[in-house]
């Protein structure tokens, strides 16, 4: 059942609309409706604080700001990861960024809500913000390390030495705008009190989080919170935590002791919810004439929030890729008064690797080399900074894989020397790679009198599929067909996990069900072999097979069920357990990770500049893979996020109030059908990595990104000659190199 291109088993229920999403819950009663006023200024302080006449609109219940909302736990630095900390809000009168809360409305409505919103009256004393990246960006400072706890610096030979003596030298700099996750559903939760209890519908993607940080800040017991999160739409990292409208409606929910819903409005969700980091990347690469690497180097600044520090982990991308004997990567923080940097899909690979693949592009130029060969000959036997083996490599089978599909061997050799009537035509690639994560997660899987199988996990499905593969993992483990296999997830009573994020979680998930299923068919068999009431008496379990709610033993044969039902008439369940990666010693002797290989094809108007994606196809190597069905739309997804990262996201910064100019969809652009063509694929290589997990599989939800805008725009050089660092590439960018190349 395990690699099966199964259908979505929660499809149906999508599909006619009767999966309930946080903001959609109505089991608690009729709610009341939160409406959140956020601050005008980036940086000050509240002098005065108006809600008369808000407090008076119709259908208001409560009008909260920092003048009465109750006392909440300190956010505790002392907890290792971010998410499961306190979140504490309206603590004080001190503005820290554009659009914090300042207030929360709570009336009969929604709409009721949001215009009282518009009567709250707020003063404020404007303080001298930082907001303005290219100004401050020479006052930063060292983080003790880099998101998922990286070295901040690393170092290895001398590497001035070995690029002052490189043949032929790269050194650019590469610049990425702020970016943003925007699912499709905003950030959005429920909260409704039940006795000393508190039940929290909320999109999230890590439910053990939610549940600590929401008690943490509450200063409640966690056993009294229950977080109920079975559906998510969409994540993309920026619900690994949970945000303000939680917290605020759960303050709310216990002072007025009835159910309160609270969600951002998509433009709210641009202030809250963090972003990626803007960056400032200095890519430095030493080459002899062969094309051999001698010297790397990958400098990055970013910014950060000057109370919660996040420095994305951009530079840590080259420590495992290529092979060099001087080897440099730093990373360094900028504080501004803006909303604090978070993991957006492939923190660090995303933005890493579009610098570091276009410089690589860059070396492949200088040195006329064809770009894959160049990255075939700097392949790693070991991982050069670590030096321990690979588990499992096969970044070259992808790039050749992918050369040989693409057809690669018709790439114009040189830059824009190929036009389609206006259309200027160009090729371009890049590899991919992301360090695989592994993480605590227990599963329950209980068996029915019936023969029917429930697997139980906090673990979240936010739209990639979790549903789906751990029925199929639980189906093939028991030897069940999946109609009998039923998962529910998103709960926090049930069995706790790292939820979903990192790509960790259909591994770490599906693991912890295979094993809880090993363990209940060692415990059937025993029991089934030992009873001279079972056809299975006597006979030896390590023949047994398991299949179609049977099971067979040689010549003899008896119902799952039955077995069940003679020995645990009320049913029988056992867990399965993964463990932190730093406990398991695979993690410290071997380099995991996923590897991929990215090919586009380009057209560029030669009088507007306009780029339009022509094709795109990406070979991946991941290990095993549960589902190719599901697998290729998470490739494929990342595959076009990249496209958006290379070409269209921006997120602008007014730098008089640190507000975001272009704070919605009509502004922040993203890609949409008419930019993605048809001909867009994602091929997977048959593998098997038996040092990431016992089943051999590792994530992917996000090494589909990783790289593939480097190929875009790598694409765009070959097209036009024209290089663009400065991302993303747009029309005023582009459009000063043409007319001379055109001519």
């Amino acid at each position: 059942m395990i690699g099966q291109a199964v259908n979505r088993v929660d499809g149906p229920l999508k599909a006619t609309g009767r999966a309930a999403y946080a903001y959609e819950h109505w089991e608690a009663g009729q709610p009341l409706y939160g409406f959140i006023v956020g601050a005008t200024i980036g940086k000050g302080r509240i002098t005065g604080i108006d809600t008369e006449d808000a407090e008076g609109a119709p259908g208001v219940h409560l009008v909260m700001t920092h003048r009465n909302a109750p006392a909440q736990g300190p956010r505790d630095e002392s907890i290792s990861f971010e998410y499961w900390r306190a979140q504490p809000m309206l603590t004080g009168p001190d503005i820290h960024f554009y659009g914090e809360p300042v207030a929360l409305v709570v009336a009969e409505t929604f709409e009721q809500a949001r215009d009282a919103a518009d009567l709250v009256e707020v003063e404020y004393r404007v303080g001298r913000g930082r907001f303005d990246f290219g100004e401050f960006e020479d006052d930063t400072y060292i983080p003790k390390t880099v998101n998922a706890g990286l070295p901040t610096d690393t170092a290895v030979g001398d590497f001035d030495a070995g690029f002052a003596g490189a043949e032929v030298k790269v050194d650019q700099r590469y610049t990425t705008p702020y970016e943003f996750s925007m699912p499709i559903e905003p950030n959005a939760s429920m909260v409704a009190p039940r006795g000393e209890d508190l039940v929290v519908y909320v999109s999230c993607q890590i439910t053990d989080a939610a549940r600590d940080s929401v008690a943490g800040t509450l200063m409640m017991d966690p056993e009294r919170v229950h977080i109920v999160t079975p559906f998510v739409g969409g994540g993309f990292g920026s619900k690994l935590g949970i945000h303000s409208e939680t917290i605020l409606a759960a303050l709310a929910a216990r002072t007025l002791d009835r159910p309160v819903k609270v969600t951002l409005t998509r433009q709210q969700v641009f202030q809250l919810v963090g972003m990626r980091p803007t960056s400032d990347q200095r890519v430095r690469l030493g080459a002899g004439r062969d094309g051999r690497l001698a010297a790397i180097a990958h400098d990055v600044t970013m910014h950060t929030n000057p109370d919660v520090e996040y420095a994305e982990q951009t530079a840590a991308t080259v420590r495992s890729l290529y092979a060099a004997p001087h080897r440099l990567t730093s990373h360094r923080l900028t504080a501004l008064d803006l909303p604090r940097g978070t993991d957006v899909r492939a923190p660090g690979e995303a933005p890493g690797m579009l610098s570091v693949e276009s410089a690589m592009d860059e070396l492949a130029d200088a040195l006329g080399m064809d770009p894959v060969e160049l990255r075939i000959r700097n392949e790693p036997t070991v991982d050069p900074e670590r030096n321990v083996p690979y588990s499992d490599r096969h970044l070259v089978e992808c790039l050749r894989e992918g050369a040989r599909r693409f057809g690669w061997e018709n790439r114009p050799a040189t830059p824009a020397s190929v036009r389609e009537g206006r259309w200027l035509i160009g090729y371009g690639m890049s590899a991919a790679i992301r360090g695989h994560f592994q993480g605590p997660t227990t599963v329950r899987v209980r068996l029915e009198p019936d023969g029917t199988a429930v697997i139980q996990t906090d673990m979240t499905d936010i739209g990639t599929g979790t549903y789906t593969i751990l029925t199929q993992v639980g189906a093939e483990g028991l030897g069940l067909p999946l109609e009998r296999v039923r998962v529910d997830l998103g709960r926090s009573d049930h069995p706790s996990s790292w939820g979903s994020g990192g790509s960790w979680g259909a591994t770490n998930s599906s693991t912890a069900v295979h094993r809880a299923c090993a363990a209940l068919r060692t415990r059937l068999l025993d029991a089934a072999c030992g009873d001279t009431r079972s056809p299975l008496h006597g006979q030896d379990p390590a023949e047994a097979v398991f299949s179609e709610g049977d099971v067979t033993i040689g010549g003899a044969s008896e119902a799952l069920r039955e077995i069940v039902a003679r020995h645990h008439p009320d049913g029988v369940e056992a867990e399965g357990q993964t463990r932190f990666m730093g406990d398991d010693p695979n993690y410290s002797n071997y380099s995991i990770n996923t590897y991929g290989a990215h090919f586009a094809e380009v057209g560029v108007d030669a009088d507007t500049a306009e780029i339009r994606l022509r094709r795109m196809l990406s070979v991946f190597s991941v290990g095993r893979v549960f589902n190719p069905k599901t697998a290729r739309s998470q490739l494929i997804g990342g595959m076009i996020w990249g496209v958006g990262a290379a070409l269209e996201e921006e997120a602008v910064v007014d730098p008089r109030s640190g507000a975001f100019v272009n704070r919605d969809f009509a502004g922040y652009l993203v890609p949409v059908h008419g930019d993605i063509p048809a001909d867009i694929d994602a091929v997977v290589l048959e593998g098997y990595d038996d040092k990431a997990n016992v089943l051999g599989a590792k994530g992917i939800g996000e090494v589909g990104i990783c790289g593939s805008g480097a190929a875009v725009a790598n694409a765009v050089f070959n097209a036009t000659g024209v290089r663009v660092r400065d991302f993303p590439i747009t029309l005023e960018k582009l459009l000063p190199g043409l007319p001379a190349m055109a001519a």
